[in-house]
């Protein structure tokens, strides 16, 4: 059970479907900033175990906070001084590409006891780090995480991400809520067999993950409560609201995370 938190005002965000769809949480805005981050946007959720707070630092850039700890997923230095921001409890990397990658920006956030997740190919280029195959759960810092599937499938594509080397989506649990962020992906039978997704975030650009028309795909098969769409790049994302326009039970909401 999500349970709910007042609601202050947001910006741009987009509820589909039916007016009388509303969810039983709700997420709040404010002008918090990490030190030294470049954006000043963040969404505070009510995990049911204390308040979340999401930062969007930028393109597939984020950091989680709960109960004092952090979370950084794909840490990179464009979108952030990631030697002022709190230090690491635990590093999620979905794979090994410099858009996702950026050992420096580990190194500056990690600490003795910091705990790294990443797929191998990214173990292998930053040297250590744990590890996690598809399917398995590690937990960390009061979260559940659980390595899935990401890979392109169109043809011309496969190149980018193929599914042979086994990047990594996340399913990241706290409390009552499930995050998927699902690196760099196009939609994948996988995406139908998550479970319940409280939060998605879904990458959307060519030619290296999705068409807005392609997301909208992956959005029904996961079926989020709130979707954000990120590493969008220049992407129309008004393309996106029309195409998720009669898709009831699951609302669009747009950060800065191109």
């Amino acid at each position: 059970m999500i349970r709910k938190i007042h609601k202050v005002s947001i910006t741009r965000y987009y509820s589909l479907g039916v007016l009388g769809v509303l969810f039983t949480f709700a997420l709040s805005q404010a002008v918090f900033a990490l030190p030294g981050a470049k954006g000043e946007e963040s969404d505070l959720f009510d995990s049911g175990k204390g308040e979340l707070r999401i930062h969007f630092l930028g393109h597939a850039t984020l950091a989680l906070e709960h109960a004092g700890r952090f979370v950084y997923i794909d840490p990179v230095k464009q979108y952030g001084d990631f030697a002022a921001f709190p230090k690491a409890d635990l590093i999620l990397v979905t794979h090994e590409h410099a858009d996702h990658l950026d050992p420096a920006s580990i190194a500056a956030v990690r600490k003795d006891d910091t705990k790294i997740i990443l797929n191998g190919s990214s173990r292998k280029k930053l040297g250590y780090g744990e590890a996690l195959e598809h399917e398995r759960i590690a937990q960390a810092a009061g979260f559940f995480i659980e390595a899935v599937p990401a890979y392109n499938v169109s043809q011309g594509r496969t190149n980018y991400h193929p599914k042979e080397r086994r990047d990594n989506g996340y399913v990241v649990t706290v409390g009552d809520l499930r995050i998927y962020v699902a690196g760099d992906t196009e939609p994948i039978p996988e995406m139908a067999r998550l479970g319940e997704i409280d939060i998605a975030f879904l990458p959307m650009n060519l030619p290296f993950t999705m068409t807005p028309e392609q997301t909208a795909e992956a959005a029904r098969m996961v079926k989020p409560k709130i979707l954000y769409p990120y590493h969008f790049g220049n992407t129309d994302t008004a393309l996106l609201i029309k195409a998720l326009e009669a898709e009831s039970g699951i609302e669009l909401r747009l950060r800065k995370l191109q």
